[in-house]
């Protein structure tokens, strides 16, 4: 129904943004590679995959077509729902997730919460064959975005991201401060990749 929505973002937090189309706020469910691709613009185009469920209608967005194809590819599998996908691409980005099939590393796909060996596997067994190593062998460009000119944010919005992706948030402040205790400098996306990899 959608294929992209583009527009001037009005809310952004590392799980949702609000895109502005021409006076219509789109809410739209986002991985941690996009909130760090789009985390400095004002305008943005994302590439929409429009979920429809009994109790609701959900939009999810991507900064990239490879993003969105991988989106697409993982909830094709048995098991895997479209926020377990998104927990999947903010984790990893669609390049490791491409790289983590080709190469049948289940352990990396398990390392995320609410993956388990069988299902980890059939993620390889399924999406093997349909990967184009070709279109996954590139690296992310992050619009110039690097390392010394992205902005930390609170734990605090770190803690609401991972709420909003469906984990306690007892058990995440407690992943948070471990994880700060060890590197006190650690950025916001580095944040929440480790704690998803820690639950």
């Amino acid at each position: 129904m959608y294929a992209y929505l583009e527009g001037n973002i009005t809310e952004l937090n590392p799980a949702c943004a609000v895109i502005d189309c021409a006076g219509v706020g789109y809410e739209v469910n986002i991985s941690l590679t996009t909130y760090s691709a789009i985390k400095n613009m004002q305008r943005t185009r994302l590439q929409i995959v429009h979920i429809v469920r009994e109790d609701a209608q959900l939009l999810f967005g991507f900064h990239t077509v490879e993003e969105k194809k991988m989106f697409l590819l993982l909830i094709s599998v048995s098991g895997i729902g479209a926020n377990t996908a998104r927990t999947i691409l903010s984790a990893f980005d669609a390049v490791e997730v491409g790289r983590a099939i080709l190469n049948d590393d289940a352990k990396k796909i398990q390392s995320v919460k609410g993956i388990g060996s069988k299902t980890a596997e059939r993620v390889i067994v399924d999406l093997r064959d349909k990967i184009n190593a070709e279109l996954f062998a590139s690296v992310y460009e992050l619009d110039g975005t690097t390392s010394s000119n992205i902005r930390s944010i609170s734990k605090d919005e770190a803690l609401a991201a991972l709420v909003t992706l469906g984990y306690p948030k007892n058990a995440s402040e407690k992943i948070l401060d471990k994880i700060l205790l060890s590197n006190p400098e650690c950025n916001s996306e580095e944040l929440i990749k480790q704690a998803l990899r820690l639950f």
